[in-house]
């Protein structure tokens, strides 16, 4: 156990995920490790990881400016909602912080696999992606998941692949670091988890990198179940620890 909660590994054991989908790090590691920490323990040690990942993954598509003027009243509300949540995963209650995360886990998945493709009207935009971006940072601060709802809201907007996977590194890079600000702000993020942390770096661009390549080769629509369907289980299997 002591092996995987200070082993870097764990970085590239959940990255190869996000240069696939575009994401992984946040919401598989968090998965994992809240099977071994509790669910602050594992926001904090993933921060630094999990901002250099993003921010890569913000810089590499073509689009930055025209999506930062699309998206930023989404990013501002979930700026709002994740420093004024983030007092429910910093007040340690393990159980029910635990009992969040795996069902925000099993909500995405299950959403993802299930629901038709949706599409969001351009003249809605405006009103609905900043109530998107507060209940995204609702959900960040509570569980320090950063999917729920941002990543379908993104889908549904009928962005290209590149600028998809780009608006997906703004929201979790938006997300991180309105969370890393939330713990602090709360005395729950710690400079010595902060270290250990940054210890994953290397291994989740090592990681980060493989899954690009992946990308390439393999069936996305295959990865994506399989993907999936391991959240379900992995969030059934965190909601029946905090409940059993």
């Amino acid at each position: 156990m002591h092996l995987l909660l200070s082993c870097p590994c764990s970085g590239f054991a959940t990255e190869p995920v996000k240069g696939v989908t575009g994401m992984g790090l946040p919401t598989v590691a968090m998965g994992l490790l809240g099977a071994f920490m509790s669910p602050v323990a594992a926001a904090g040690f993933l921060i630094v990881p999990s901002f250099v990942t993003n921010v890569w993954q913000l810089a590499s598509g073509p689009s930055l400016t025209a999506l930062v003027s699309r998206l930023w009243l989404m990013m501002l509300g979930i700026v709002l909602g994740t420093v004024g949540s983030a007092s429910i995963l910093a007040g340690g209650d393990a159980q029910w912080t635990t009992a969040g995360l795996g069902a925000a886990l099993v909500i995405y998945a299950v959403f993802t696999l299930l629901a038709r493709q949706l599409s969001v009207p351009v003249e809605v935009e405006k009103w609905l992606s900043p109530l998107i971006g507060l209940t995204t940072g609702m959900v960040t601060g509570g569980t320090g998941v950063f999917v729920i709802p941002a990543v379908p809201y993104l889908q549904a907007l009928g962005l290209s692949k590149d600028d998809l996977i780009q608006g997906l590194g703004l929201s979790f890079t938006v997300s991180t670091i309105a969370l890393a600000a939330g713990l602090a702000w709360r005395g729950a993020l710690q400079v010595d988890g902060l270290a250990m942390s940054s210890l994953a770096i290397a291994p989740a661009l090592l990681g980060m990198w493989l899954g690009q390549a992946i990308r390439m080769r393999v069936s996305p629509i295959a990865f994506r179940r399989w993907f999936l369907t391991g959240l379900v289980l992995l969030g059934i299997e965190l909601i029946l620890r905090s409940v059993l």
